[in-house]
């Protein structure tokens, strides 16, 4: 095969790529069509969107809270109003008669359901250590974005002040989630204004030719305009957090341009040979193909999340199939017909340096001679990043994931600063069949776990195994032989381990059937589904890019060997997130408070993006590496020169890429500031020292084999594989 030998003429993508041409001005049209609709659609999907609560559907907690709601009206107290007395003392007259005024008034609230307060004397743990502060607290069933979207802000608005015997301020968990989610919107949008004009500028310096890089900030524009609009009409049928915005944003514009980068460069290696209508029709036949395989494999790493049984996951699983479908037509339909038009601006204004001269070039052709020594240096280094990853802990999400300032953070802080006891994350606990004896000895053993610092009950409160107050028959009313518990956790229950003080909780020894609800069980239930799918993820990720790379390569080592590149870029990617996020270093620089672990479902997430990102890599350097090898039968030299066909353009995708997640590390989010920083880590380091030095030094080690299957997946990729040339 000669390197410019023309495709099969009936392969489907070569006739794409003549329709492209033909049709040029029609595709354009209606590609500027399909913009302004879905432009127009898009402006509404963020009010589509909704907000999530950390659950999992048909756990012990949920089901438990759905029976407390029905039966005894209540529920885990989502709002907090956190309140401090003028003259420094809430039990003083001024102050206690303000305060039962307030919750009575909070309890006259339209939408709250149960108010729980310091003054109807019921719980000394709604009492600050030094008496200046106390709490009342508030159940307010229903959706959760209605909650937090309708509910919180009319609340904060009638309830907030700061005048008066007292000064009041809103929290809790919902409400610290709603302006995670507020922030979260506001980085959106400033990300936008950054990322578009900032990308331009990068392209313009990698393209050097402006109408190529407008073109191309075009095609992102049209993939982000579809990927929101179709993601709208998703959230009219199924939950879609507000977070995949972000997500829709940076992949929707990073692939796009990794796309036409590929799309681009390789038209104009084909235009130095051939008329422009061939050299479409050429491009969308070779690179075009290549395109729909890395699309494919990144909407297949996301994809995966559609296994996991919550609605917050599952929403970057329908924007990571959306996006890249989008990119796609974007990059093999509408820029080929753009290419038809305007090719000329496009081309290089010089001709192409021959690959001996190239730097990548040399660095194959250095790595390939002595891939031992390159090999294990670039190990060592890439070992050495990951080293931090043995010391990951997890834990859950809290008010440090919000800037300091914050206000939901401020009254958070202030009140795990000066209350011994959690009042607002109560674990209550469900009795079913019991009488009042068998209860109080319950309640009585209850109280007697460490992480407890209170049990309150039908049969009267009790602390570390004692009676300390009578019941609240009005809070804690029978339902038939049914009732319920609070259990109040400690501060520091909650901040060292709730995964375990929700274990021994459950372990205590009932007389009667328990269920256990609250929103540290909640948490606890979420990460144990979480964990107990974490194989099935993998292995469905694992097993689907194996699939597509073989199809790709008619080999069975080249996938293997791209899981384990894929495995060390991702150890990489952690390593750095422990020790920045985890650990605490750069917490200056970027602006964030260290929690000292994780909550688990950001790492998966990803997991999921960079895994795809990174094989995304892999097909386009294989893509021509293995052209290469096919043209010339040389199983070294092809290493050289298809690393340089491929890896500047690798590497300047990858500069796209980390550039658009980059910007969300300027956020004020935790969880967008380590997907920013993370993604951004992961992208660079995998096309740089995993792609550059660690791919051909393998494939110089494994030489003859890289290419092997057995005969009968030979005959079934000679059937159904992709090939470049």
């Amino acid at each position: 095969m000669t390197p410019h030998a023309p495709p099969r003429q009936t392969t489907a993508m070569h006739r794409l790529g003549r329709f492209a041409f033909r049709r040029r001005r029609a595709v354009l049209a209606t590609a500027l069509l399909v913009l302004l609709a879905a432009a127009f659609t898009a402006s509404g999907t963020m009010n589509a969107l909704v907000l999530s609560r950390y659950e999992v559907p048909g756990s012990e907690s949920i089901t438990t809270a759905e029976r407390l709601d029905r039966d005894f009206a209540t529920g885990s107290a989502n709002v907090l109003l956190l309140v401090t007395a003028a003259d420094g003392d809430v039990d003083s007259p001024a102050s206690a008669a303000a305060g039962a005024a307030l919750a009575a008034e909070l309890g006259r609230a339209d939408d709250v359901v149960r108010v729980h307060s310091y003054w109807d004397g019921a719980s000394p743990a709604l009492r600050s250590d030094d008496g200046s502060q106390a709490l009342v607290t508030a159940y307010v069933p229903g959706e959760v974005t209605y909650v937090r979207e309708e509910v919180l802000p009319r609340l904060k608005a009638e309830f907030e002040r700061g005048d008066g015997p007292l000064a009041v301020a809103i929290g809790g968990s919902d409400e610290l989630f709603r302006e995670a989610a507020q922030i979260a919107r506001e980085d959106f949008l400033l990300a936008e204004a950054i990322v578009i004009p900032g990308l331009l500028v990068l392209l313009i310096a990698i393209y050097r030719r402006p109408a190529a890089a407008f073109l191309t900030v075009g095609v992102g524009l049209f993939a982000l305009a579809v990927s929101l609009a179709a993601v709208r009409f998703v959230a009219a049928q199924v939950e879609v957090s507000t977070f995949a915005a972000n997500l829709i944003l940076v992949m929707s514009m990073g692939l796009a341009v990794d796309y036409c980068l590929f799309i681009v460069n390789r038209y104009r290696e084909e235009a130095l040979a051939h008329d422009r209508a061939e050299a479409v029709a050429r491009t969308v036949a070779s690179a075009g193909r290549t395109v729909v395989f890395s699309a494919v494999t990144v909407a297949a790493s996301l994809s995966v999340l559609l296994f996991m049984p919550f609605p917050f996951l599952r929403s970057f699983a329908y924007a990571g199939i959306i996006v890249p479908a989008a990119a796609v037509v974007g990059a093999v339909v509408v820029l080929p017909a753009a290419l038809a038009v305007w090719g000329r601006r496009v081309e290089r204004r010089s001709p192409q340096r021959p690959l001996a001269e190239g730097r990548w070039f040399r660095l194959a052709g250095a790595v390939v001679r002595r891939p031992l020594l390159w090999g294990a240096g670039a190990l060592v280094l890439v070992l050495t990043l990951a080293s931090p990853l043995l010391d990951v802990r997890f834990g859950v999400p809290d008010e440090r994931a919000l800037p300091e300032d914050a206000a939901s953070r401020v009254v958070t802080d202030q009140v795990t600063g000066n209350f011994t006891a959690e009042e607002t994350d109560a674990l209550l606990v469900l009795a079913e069949d019991a009488d009042a004896a068998a209860l109080a000895a319950y309640a009585a053993e209850l109280s007697r776990v460490d992480v407890i610092a209170r049990v309150d009950s039908a049969a009267g409160a009790f602390a570390e195994g004692r009676p300390v107050a009578p019941a609240d028959t009005e809070r804690f009313a029978w339902h038939g032989t049914d009732t319920w518990l609070s259990a109040v956790p400690t501060t520091e229950a909650m901040r060292d381990d709730p995964y375990a003080m929700v274990s021994e909780v459950r372990a205590v020894e009932a007389p009667f059937t328990t269920a256990v609800a609250g929103y540290p069980a909640a948490l606890a239930d979420f990460r144990d589904a979480l964990l107990d799918r974490l194989p099935l993820l993998l292995a469905l990720i694992v097993a689907i890019t194996v699939v597509i790379l073989f199809l790709m390569t008619g080999s069975v080592i080249a996938p293997l060997k791209a899981t384990v590149l894929n495995g060390l870029s991702m150890a990489v990617m952690f390593g750095a997130m422990v020790w920045v996020f985890q650990e605490g270093n750069l917490a200056g620089l970027i602006g964030f408070t260290p929690q000292g672990s994780f909550e688990p479902s950001i790492p998966i997430l990803m997991f999921c993006i960079a895994y795809g990102l990174s094989m995304d890599y892999e097909v386009f350097m294989l893509a021509r590496i293995k052209e290469e090898h096919d043209r010339t039968g040389d199983r070294t030299a092809s290493i050289a020169a298809g690393l340089q066909r491929s890896a500047p353009l690798v590497t300047a995708a990858a500069l796209v890429l980390a550039f658009s997640f980059a910007v969300y590390a300027t956020g004020d989010v935790v969880f967008l500031q380590m997907l920013g920083l993370g993604m951004a880590l992961a992208v660079v380091v995998d096309a740089t020292v995993i792609r550059g030095v660690l791919l051909p030094a393998l494939m110089r080690l494994t030489s003859r084999f890289n290419w092997w299957a057995p005969p009968p997946l030979r005959r079934l990729h000679d059937r159904v594989g992709l090939r470049e040339g």
